[in-house]
């Protein structure tokens, strides 16, 4: 365990990774405000939950090649705490208000996904792994919604309004159609505009996108040099904006046919609670729909994923929220009711793990008829968790090009139009989201929806006030013709 062998590789709000310089393995540790202490056996505890919880879980519903769970490892103290210096000058600023766990000496260790180099993968090319976070892929179905904004506009746009107060491109296009133009306008969208929800890594570095939130994006000039001994340009062109152009339309392409791809089995294509008559709705402030409206064209129609890709196994997860945060908050404060009353079956409720089969099995009941218990309440709490961790995930798609003889590598191929991609395809960021996270989710939609309204109420007044003031008097003239 040499320190000087490991390089800082990114961080969250709960977890710092670091990456072995020659193995294509990483180390991930907890990180915590300094004035919280945990105890190691605490930390080994939520580390062993995280990897059960992939393993018992969403490894059952997405398929077992795209969930890799890793292993608690133990490691010397005196280790962590070298590279807990060697590291800190490369951690962003923003970040540095949490501390990398020195203490316990626990970890995950992982594969490097951003490096994915096995036998037959070519050596004299360096690895591209395009990171993308989905988001929420559908518009909410409940009975249970109020606020009649949500029916009509994605979540994720709404937040950026609050978050940013700018038009963003909306994340929800990738999801419910198979229609690729629908797919390449997203993907053009999310690199122009790649925030934290998009990140490229060539070799394990990453090239574009952004380190942390507050970081600037590169530029696609600056992109396209690195991607073209990927995608070399089919017209020919060695530079300028057509080459570009040219190289950008190459990489949407081939992520395009990933995400459309996928044979993995997984048990989510059971599960289609909000995929009824109607469909998973389009949010109406999607650009490519203001587009389609500016060309006098209607909204593409619904065909829906295949089942086999992971974009569909990933959305059958999320529409596990059954209920909507507007539903569920009540359910979540009969619980409570409950366990103030009986504290000490909260372990017996599984809140906190363990996250075994028993707990999953629970999870297929997709009943919404409430009966009054504790334990409907339960069972769609727990849903709601797994469906808000799924629509928090990073989707990984490592690209290698082939070698000239191939024919042999069991991996899949993705073609581009100068040449041939193997290709495989990881989600990460698979904790469990908190089960005393859900309070605050609550208050957060609210504010998000009301501060939405609001603006878009301030901006329909402000147009109509430009056409016609009902104070003023009108004279209406007739010519003849």
């Amino acid at each position: 365990m040499d320190e000087n062998e490991w390089g800082y590789h990114g961080e969250g709000n709960k977890s710092l990774v670091v990456a072995h310089a020659q193995r294509c393995v990483v180390l991930r540790f907890l990180k915590f405000p300094p004035n919280r202490k945990k105890t190691s056996e605490e930390i080994f505890q939520h580390l062993q939950n995280i990897v059960d919880f992939g393993k018992n879980v969403m490894k059952e519903f997405l398929g077992e090649n795209y969930v890799h769970c890793g292993e608690v490892v133990q490691l010397p103290l005196e280790f962590v705490k070298q590279l807990c210096l060697k590291i800190q000058s490369e951690r962003p600023e923003s970040r540095c208000d949490k501390d990398l766990d020195t203490l316990s000496g626990y970890a995950m260790c992982l594969p490097n996904l951003t490096r994915l180099q096995t036998y037959r993968f070519a050596e004299h090319r360096p690895i591209l792994c395009v990171e993308i976070k989905p988001k929420c892929g559908f518009i909410p179905f409940s009975s249970d919604v109020t606020h009649e904004m949500k029916h009509k506009v994605c979540r994720y746009c709404m937040h950026q309004h609050l978050k940013v107060r700018a038009n963003a491109q909306l994340m929800l296009m990738l999801f419910p159609f198979r229609n690729k133009q629908r797919m390449h306008f997203a993907l053009k969208s999310l690199l122009q505009e790649a925030q934290n929800n998009l990140k490229i890594f060539k070799n394990g570095e990453l090239i574009y996108g952004c380190k942390d939130a507050r970081s600037p994006v590169a530029d696609w000039s600056e992109l396209a040099h690195h991607l073209k001994p990927f995608f070399f340009p089919s017209n020919g062109l060695a530079s300028g904006p057509h080459c570009t152009r040219a190289v950008i339309r190459e990489l949407v392409h081939v992520i395009t046919r990933v995400l459309l791809s996928g044979s993995d089995k997984g048990r989510a294509g059971t599960l289609s609670p909000g995929l009824g008559p109607q469909g998973p709705r389009v949010c109406e402030a999607s650009p490519f729909s203001r587009s389609l409206r500016c060309q006098g064209k209607n909204t593409p129609e619904r065909s829906g994923l295949p089942k086999g890709c992971l974009l569909y196994k990933t959305l059958q997860v999320q529409m596990l929220d059954l209920l909507d945060i507007e539903g569920l908050y009540p359910l979540y404060n009969r619980v409570e009711r409950y366990l103030e009353e009986f504290p000490e079956e909260r372990k017996t409720l599984q809140i906190d793990g363990p996250y075994d089969e028993a707990f999953y099995q629970k999870l297929l009941d997709l009943s919404t008829e409430d009966d009054g218990t504790v334990a409907f309440a339960l069972t769609k709490v727990q849903q709601y968790r797994v469906a808000m961790t799924a629509k928090d995930c990073s989707i990984m798609i490592a690209l290698s090009p082939c070698l000239q003889d191939a024919s042999s590598d069991q991996r899949p191929v993705v073609p581009s139009s100068r040449s041939r991609f193997a290709f495989s395809v990881s989600v990460l960021d698979l904790d469990l989201k908190p089960y005393e996270s859900i309070p605050h989710q609550y208050k957060l939609d609210g504010k998000i929806v009301n501060y939405y309204s609001k603006t878009v109420r301030a901006k329909d007044n402000a147009v109509m006030s430009t056409r016609f003031k009902e104070s003023e008097d009108c004279t209406l003239v007739l010519h003849k013709v």
